[in-house]
């Protein structure tokens, strides 16, 4: 394994930040691009009121960064009271998801996250008259190959992405937060009734503390593609940092995790936060947590795999074995969404066929 990156290290201790020479801080902003944590780590220095302390260059970086970041969130913003509009003749809440969600709830992970689409969440009866409304307001599907469009709308949990005709935006509109071909289907019901709505928004809702960490341990560890991955961990502290300070919710996140059959991937939310950025989960928690741990084999396997794959996506992070552990991971994430013979025809589909048209 290589050494561990600068970048996470300024995550587990800020006061490093001002202790880099610039050939470090060099490296550690290619690592920061590379991950798409540029803004992010622009926040955690004025977090910590170390602007004026970095060396020059760093900081010229980091502020050249700033307006991109600005400009982001009013984007999302944007596009967030567009969807709002569109649907608001539906019948149907808006639930954000993932980055849209802790924007517009203002959560402490939303400083510097950037995003490519918006994910919402709506009821599966609900599915037919969300795409017809979002269709008439300019958004299209971006899939037009049948195979493709079967594939979604028979076995995803979600919608073939949508695209705006011309802002190009971009909507994926989700029913559930797993394929219903995977062997693993939390209840979607449950994750719409305890979703909370956003203060001084009342059209638009999140899903409640618990039931978002979930869902964020759920898109980091059954996905395939790691080019997010420290981002996405980098979630994940965030939220259990910020969300451990509310009363309830360490005792009420291993239940929840139980009551909607996510304690593998909570297991490993809580096991790669507390390793790689130090996250503050209490003992309790953790032992809680077991009920999810895989066998002895298994966890040291995923170990290695995870302990790449989490890495920034950069030529200093990358021993002999990341490019392995990548492929690795996109085959077992593949495996979790579909039973074997699906499995199957699905890949020499998009081999052999697909490639073709």
């Amino acid at each position: 394994m290589t050494p561990r990156p600068h970048l996470l290290q300024v995550w587990q201790d800020p006061g490093r930040l001002v202790a880099l020479t610039l050939r470090e801080w060099d490296l550690m902003l290619r690592q920061a691009d590379s991950a798409d944590l540029a803004a992010s780590l622009l926040y955690l220095v004025q977090q910590h009121d170390l602007l004026e302390q970095i060396p020059a260059p760093a900081r010229a970086k980091l502020e050249w960064v700033r307006p991109h970041a600005q400009r982001h969130r009013q984007a999302v913003a944007f596009e967030v009271g567009k969807i709002g509009a569109a649907l608001r003749g539906v019948g149907v809440p808006l639930i954000l998801l993932k980055g849209a969600a802790y924007t517009q709830a203002g959560l402490a992970c939303s400083h510097g996250r950037l995003f490519s689409d918006i994910d919402i969440l709506v009821p599966k009866a609900g599915l037919d008259a969300t795409e017809a409304a979002l269709m008439m307001n300019g958004w299209v599907s971006g899939h037009n190959d049948a195979y493709d469009q079967r594939y979604y709308r028979q076995w995803m949990h979600e919608l073939p992405p949508m695209h705006h005709v011309k802002r190009q935006s971009v909507i994926d509109v989700h029913h559930a937060i797993l394929p219903q071909t995977a062997a693993v289907r939390p209840n979607p019901d449950k994750l719409r009734a305890a979703a909370v709505a956003v203060d001084g928004q009342p059209d638009l809702w999140v899903l409640a503390p618990a039931d978002m960490v979930l869902h964020s341990a759920v898109h980091l560890f059954y996905e395939g593609e790691f080019n997010h991955g420290l981002r996405d961990l980098l979630d994940l502290h965030r939220l259990l940092e910020q969300f451990g300070r509310e009363p309830g919710f360490w005792n009420g996140l291993p239940a929840r995790a139980v009551e909607l059959e996510l304690t593998r991937p909570l297991f490993y939310a809580l096991r790669y936060a507390g390793r790689l950025l130090q996250t503050t989960i209490p003992p309790s928690v953790v032992l809680a947590a077991e009920a999810g741990r895989p066998n002895r084999l298994l966890l040291a396997l995923m170990d290695q795999l995870f302990g790449r794959a989490l890495l920034p996506a950069h030529a200093s992070c990358a021993d002999w074995l990341t490019g392995a552990a990548g492929l690795l991971l996109f085959i077992r994430a593949n495996w979790l969404r579909m039973p074997p013979l699906m499995l199957a025809r699905h890949l020499f589909h998009k081999a052999f066929i697909s490639q073709k048209k």
